[in-house]
């Protein structure tokens, strides 16, 4: 009779378990899916390269997402080695330049995110699941938390992790206009007189090769690296005599082999500054021509001053950017005409070479070009105007492609 009893509670037992596996698998599918959203709602991602969020961030995210629901599944703490890729990348982005504070609060803003997003999706059934689950969360969250503090603390014992806290302060210095004056005569960290500026620019899409070229530059002896939100920063010695061409040259033979018919990975603005305190305005150059290859997605991975005079100019005007940028607003509702417009402009105000690239006659070129002049009062064939006209094509680039200098 007992045996009887008992055999129905334990078939319960089991269908209940199986409902659960399955809601918490599909709960699963849906946290796995909200890892994008997850970097473009939160502000500490918003402010790190695309790139590195779309490959270190994401490996990592996903990592705790699998961890955890498997953590739920199986009720039992995840171990040691189950975490220790999730502690080592966390011990990479401390080793960028991120405080351990700001490493750890990531955790607590990107559970929060996923979780307050599972809940509002949820039915009354997965509602109920979450609450319960909520717990375990906190327990999960705690432990990991806790290793990466951990190894965090053993880490600010080891002579190599000092060194490079010492350096990522020698570039701010450098960077901000400040004289490093504590490190200038320490035989161990060594700062040059004149440094290659090197900003790079990270493509969002492509962080492999970006990620391999960064180790390669930390490669170069005495060179300060700092980590920023559109990429990085290299400060390169200058050796004496170098104007900054040889350091170039070898910076360039760093590159990897540009991929035929593809898009950089990344651009490079770069300069030489011949002292210290010519550091920051050459850095702030920098930016501007590294952001220029990345909004004009220039063929050319290295951008310099000499090679986009024009460019420059506009893009470090930004009273009158906005403005310039208006100035094509009358073409908004004709694309034809925009799109002739623009090939008019690249090809260097070529009617002959705007028709072919459109495969249409030249005398299409002429009437479109006088409908442009018609809604702009600008005529492209007069020297001035075609020169404003382009100036706004340029500014328009720029606007839509955000650029953030």
């Amino acid at each position: 009779m007992s045996d009887a009893g008992e055999a129905p509670l334990i078939g319960a037992d089991r269908a209940r378990v199986s409902r659960t596996s399955r809601v918490f698998d599909d709960l699963h599918r849906r946290a796995a899916s909200m890892i994008e959203g997850f970097y473009t709602a939160l502000p500490p991602y918003q402010r790190l390269p695309k790139s590195l969020v779309e490959t270190d961030f994401a490996r990592g995210t996903k990592l705790n997402v699998d961890l955890f629901f498997e953590y739920l599944r199986r009720d039992a703490e995840p171990s040691e080695e189950d975490t220790r890729e999730l502690v080592e990348l966390a011990m990479e982005r401390m080793r960028d330049g991120t405080s351990l504070p700001e490493v750890l609060d990531r955790y607590r803003l990107g559970a929060s995110f996923i979780w307050e997003r599972l809940r509002e999706s949820a039915s009354p059934t997965e509602r109920e699941l979450l609450l319960d689950a909520s717990l375990v969360l906190l327990k999960y969250v705690t432990l990991v938390t806790g290793r990466i503090a951990t190894a965090a603390t053993q880490r600010s014992h080891d002579p190599r992790w000092e060194l490079l806290e010492r350096r990522r302060g020698i570039a701010d210095a450098l960077l901000t206009g400040r004289d490093p004056i504590e490190w200038a005569n320490d035989p161990v960290i060594p700062v040059a007189d004149a440094f290659l500026v090197a900003v790079f620019r990270l493509c969002g899409t492509r962080g492999g090769p970006a990620a391999a070229l960064r180790h390669r530059v930390e490669a170069i002896p005495g060179v300060f690296l700092r980590l920023d939100a559109g990429g990085w920063t290299a400060l390169i010695p200058l050796p004496p005599g170098d104007d900054g061409t040889a350091t170039l040259t070898g910076l360039t033979a760093r590159m990897p082999a540009q991929l035929p018919g593809r898009p950089p990975p990344y651009w490079v603005g770069a300069g030489a500054a011949h002292s210290r305190t010519e550091i920051p305005t050459m850095f702030a150059e920098s930016r501007v021509l590294a952001e220029l290859g990345r909004c004009l997605a220039r063929r050319e991975i290295l951008c310099r001053r000499m090679n986009l005079q024009f460019e420059y100019t506009v893009a470090v005007s930004d009273a009158a950017r906005p403005g310039l940028a208006a100035v094509l607003a009358p073409l908004d509702a004709q694309p034809i005409l925009a799109e002739t417009l623009e090939v008019f402009v690249d090809s260097g105000f070529n009617q002959l070479a705007t028709a072919r690239a459109l495969s249409v006659h030249r005398n299409t070129v002429t009437y479109r070009l006088s409908r442009v002049h018609e809604l702009t009062g600008l005529d492209p064939h007069r020297p001035a105007d075609a020169m404003t006209l382009s100036a706004a094509h340029l500014a328009r680039r720029l606007e839509s492609a955000h650029f953030a200098p």
